[in-house]
């Protein structure tokens, strides 16, 4: 499944996004301006622009400040994740040498707070509801810190529950989809339950997207997926795979499985000894299923929506983000 037919439907209103980003983010500092404008060729996916116009569109009628939010989301998204690879101590990002490495953490850091300030920005250059567009940003925010914390504080103890898991990847991911979602729907002045049926189905979405990325790291390689893999487990972290794969085996056995996870950062070798287990127990396939959910609750939240094009590509992005190879 592409995402192209959906990309081709919304490019006059992504080049505005595009522009708005690139507006935001012109400097006169030249290594602060050469750094963005690397950045943003070699950009990801866009997704949560995409899913911002999308919801803009089944919700109401698009507007200009629907393009200001979906680039504020774009900015956000990126400012976090030059923040993440400094913490991570990442060197590659979407196949490419990291800020980090290519300058310095410090470097990574001010730019990433650059991107952040400048979300915020376009966000208070909207005409109408600025202040409780950028409050639902300043909610996400908290979610990413939190959600980072939690996630180191649960990588040293190895005792990660399903419910830690799930709020582990709701604010670190699903948080700023659901931003995406819950800003255009405002833009458009949607309902309440309608505004609410947006924000669900991109909360599902984006606990879908995460789960799908933490199967990747256990079933594909590196050439596949465009990125590097088995980093969650050198890390400590404990995901789907692993938690489902846990549920398969008595008390005693998850807690030694556990206790090996704890030990990776001493003994490396033992990732590969629990990347095993999981792939023994079924792990992979049992994230299927439970991703599988997610994406379902996705789309059943689009009842609510009123028939439209968008409402269908929305359907179709879902799909996307379930099937999808990388």
């Amino acid at each position: 499944m592409s995402l192209s037919p959906i990309i081709q439907f919304l490019k006059p209103l992504m080049e505005r996004v595009e522009a708005r980003m690139d507006t935001s983010l012109r400097s006169d500092i030249t290594l602060l301006d050469a750094t963005n404008r690397s950045l943003r060729e070699n950009g990801g996916k866009m997704l949560r622009p995409v899913l911002g116009l999308l919801v803009g569109g089944a919700c109401g009628t698009v507007n200009e400040d629907t393009v200001r939010y979906a680039a504020a989301a774009e900015l956000l998204h990126n400012s976090t994740l030059l923040h993440d690879d400094v913490v991570d101590g990442a060197s590659e990002r979407r196949g490419l040498p990291t800020v980090a490495s290519l300058l310095n953490s410090s470097a990574a850091v001010l730019i990433g707070d650059y991107w952040l300030v400048r979300c915020m920005q376009t966000i208070l250059d909207a005409d109408r509801y600025s202040e409780q567009v950028l409050r639902i940003f300043a909610k996400t925010l908290a979610d990413l810190a939190e959600g980072e914390l939690l996630q180191m504080q649960k990588a040293s103890s190895g005792d990660t529950t399903e419910e830690d898991y799930h709020r582990i990847i709701y604010s670190k991911t699903a948080s700023l989809f659901e931003a995406s979602a819950l800003a255009a729907a405002v833009s458009v002045d949607a309902p309440g339950n309608i505004r609410e049926a947006a924000g669900a189905f991109a909360r599902n979405l984006g606990l879908a997207f995460q789960i799908k990325d933490d199967i990747f790291d256990y079933g594909a390689s590196a050439a596949q997926v465009g990125k590097p893999v088995g980093i969650d487990l050198k890390e400590q972290k404990i995901t789907q795979p692993l938690l489902c794969a846990l549920e398969t085996v008595p008390q005693e056995q998850a807690v030694a499985v556990r206790k090996k996870v704890v030990r990776i950062l001493d003994q490396p070798a033992l990732a590969a000894e629990v990347r095993a287990f999981v792939l023994s127990r079924g792990g992979v396939e049992l994230a299927c299923r439970k991703l599988d959910g997610y994406i379902d609750r996705s789309i059943s939240c689009l009842d609510a929506l009123p028939e439209s094009r968008e409402k269908a590509y929305l359907i179709e992005l879902a799909r996307y983000v379930g099937d999808r190879t990388r």
